[in-house]
Parts: C-alpha cells; structure tokens; sequence
C-alpha cells in the first residue's frame, strides 16, 4: 500500500477491534486504504510525516481519522489535541470510536474537536453496523473542503 493515498488511518490497539473494523470497511468496499497505527506515538508520527513516516506528504492526508482513546504511548485525546491544533491536519474529521463511557472523555474530545463521538458496540453485529455507518457518512456522504496540504480550503475554480 502506498503510504501517500490512505483514506482512513485507524489509531486501534485492540486486535480484535482492528480485524472487526477492517472487515466491516473492506466488505462494504468503502476503503481501498487503510493504515492502522497501534498506538497514539505511531498516529501521530504517521499523520505528521514523522520517524518512519518522514518520507510520506502532507498533499494526501487521511479522508478519516477513527481513533480509539486508550492508546499506549500516547493517549488519543492527546493525538486529538495535536492533530486540531495544527492547521495542516486540522480539517481532517475525526472520530471518537471508544469503549469509554465516561462523560468527561466525551466533553473533552469535543472540546478538543473531535468530529463525532461512538461508544463501541459489544455486539459484533452492531460493531460491523455502526463501522459501516461512519464509513458511508464521512467517505461518501460528507463533504469536505479540498485543501492544498496545509490545511487551507483550496480553490477549485479555474
């Protein structure tokens, strides 16, 4: 896969959630790709060309970030943080997608700017349905400002 054309980065350390997601995406064709970052250290390094990812560009970033908050390393509203206070990655959407039910991770990964916020589903059939859902809304349905790699709206019009 090349690293520059990834629709969806996917921060999960969980692998069976990672394997549940990957198949829910791929059966309902609506990611040709995907890179999985295990912990908040590597989404971060992924999403600002960092360490191993030094080589990829901040022309094609993620359409989607799907982001679990308990992470090692690094946690995911500290990965939020950085990524929405930068204004090259600041427009990518970013979805919550966590087994924390606590109200203050809700109102803090808003507050941070977090695009939605979903409790994960126990149930795998859920899981797959609720996977399949925010990956038809913000990959097809959605509309998002085309930027020029820096965060900034670029022009379409010739």
């Amino acid at each position: 896969m090349n690293p520059n054309q990834v629709e969806i980065l996917l921060v999960e350390d969980n692998p069976d959630d990672v394997e549940l997601a990957l198949h829910a995406l791929r059966k309902e064709n609506l990611a040709n790709s995907i890179h999985v970052a295990r912990d908040g250290e590597e989404a971060v390094e992924f999403l600002f060309c960092q360490g191993p990812y030094a080589g990829r560009s901040f022309e094609q970033p993620p359409k989607l970030v799907l982001l679990d908050l308990k992470l090692p390393k690094v946690d995911g509203m500290e990965v939020l943080k950085r990524l929405k206070a930068d204004e090259r990655t600041r427009t990518i959407p970013v979805v919550i997608l966590t087994s924390s039910k606590e109200e203050r991770d809700l109102l803090n990964g808003y507050g941070l700017g977090a695009n939605s916020y979903i409790q994960k589903p126990v149930d795998f059939e859920q899981f797959r349905e609720t996977i399949k859902t925010v990956g038809l809304y913000w990959l097809v349905i959605n509309q998002i400002p085309v930027t020029n790699g820096l965060g900034h709206a670029a022009s379409t019009n010739k």
